[in-house]
């Protein structure tokens, strides 16, 4: 890599934009040269002076986070348009992103879809992805779950783990494809060999449950472990619940708490809800009332039956919040609409 940077260095030096950009890289990351950011970011810029596409998104993304350059996020979209006007998947997919959060142009979801649809189609497996994504929930485009399933695989199928997750979720629910939970397994297990938390968090629900696996809930408990240390919500949550029920681990409701804690900081509703029951009857935590009422609140408010009802119950008997019976029926009857039957028989 030092031979290569020293290369690539010659080519710069004489004006050659994939040396320059190429420089630019040895230096964003610090591969056979000493890391300098700024230098990076002066070399994309050179390339970019040239019209090179690589340079222009390349300097696009020093923009857009601030790295070796002031922010600036009108600039950085700026340059991902002139590099996508080129056709380089990369820019549409990066100018998609911008369009789609608002960020340095107007937001529009519409021109998001057909930026991600370009990028598609040239193989880039985020644009790939981000598109499915919006043919699955039909956020500016027409929902089509069919669609957004093969945009989901075709991503899979370049080895890419969001896409083998994506794509795992669309065959254990059947969504979009004849349902196969030997398959969704399988390519869960594809995603978390390459250490994705959330194919770990996924392959650890199937052994947990035996779907499209032989029920095994020590290795269950091991990939929630994994999904957990890596500040997965969901595998905090689900190693939370494992703990507390002594299942596929010794139980500890103690580390229970802990992890129901972590997963409720990142605003997992489940993990606001359980954790809320441990404060409340003071198992595995100092009991306390009021802290409950908040974590059930919280869950509540993301349409959690359970914190609903339990809110309710709180609100009713004024226990660690101050009485409010009107408040309380309200809170019954959203838990009773979702099919809650606790707070079915509290609202009766």
């Amino acid at each position: 890599v030092v031979r290569a940077a020293e290369l690539y260095g010659k080519a710069a030096d004489q004006g050659d934009a994939d040396g320059q950009n190429n420089l630019g890289r040895m230096f964003e990351s610090g591969k056979g040269v000493v890391q300098d950011v700024v230098r990076a970011a002066d070399l994309y810029g050179k390339a970019a002076d040239q019209g090179d596409a690589d340079g222009q998104n390349n300097l696009g993304r020093m923009y857009e986070e601030g790295r070796g350059v002031v922010q600036d996020v009108v600039k950085a979209a700026e340059l991902y348009g002139k590099a996508a006007d080129q056709g380089h998947a990369d820019g549409q997919y990066n100018l998609g992103r911008m369009y789609e959060l608002g960020k340095g142009v107007v937001q529009d979801v519409v021109k998001a879809a057909e930026l991600y649809g370009k990028a598609a189609d040239q193989g880039c497996v985020d644009g790939q992805i981000n598109l499915g994504r919006k043919f699955e929930s039909g956020k500016g485009v027409v929902q089509d779950v069919v669609k957004a399933a093969e945009l989901y695989g075709k991503a899979a199928d370049q080895g890419d783990a969001v896409g083998q997750v994506n794509m795992g979720r669309m065959f254990e629910s059947g969504k979009g494809v004849v349902q196969d939970v030997v398959r969704a397994a399988e390519l869960y297990g594809k995603a978390a060999d390459q250490g994705d938390a959330g194919g770990q968090n996924n392959l650890g629900r199937m052994f947990e449950w035996g779907k499209g696996v032989v029920q095994d809930v020590v290795r269950a408990a091991g990939l929630y472990g994994k999904a957990a240390d890596q500040g997965h919500a969901g595998g905090q949550y689900n190693l939370g619940r494992m703990c507390k029920l002594g299942k596929g681990v010794v139980q500890d409701v103690v580390r229970a708490a802990e992890l129901y804690g972590k997963a409720a900081d990142q605003g997992h509703a489940y993990g606001q809800y359980h954790l809320g029951r441990m404060f409340e009857s003071g198992k595995g935590v100092a009991q306390d009332v009021v802290r409950a009422a908040e974590l059930y609140g919280k869950a509540a408010d993301q349409g959690h039956p359970g914190g609903q009802n339990n809110l309710g119950r709180m609100f009713e008997s004024g226990r660690g919040v101050v009485q409010d019976v009107v408040r309380a029926a309200e809170l019954y009857g959203k838990a009773a609409d979702q099919g809650d039957a606790g707070g079915q028989n509290n609202l009766g």
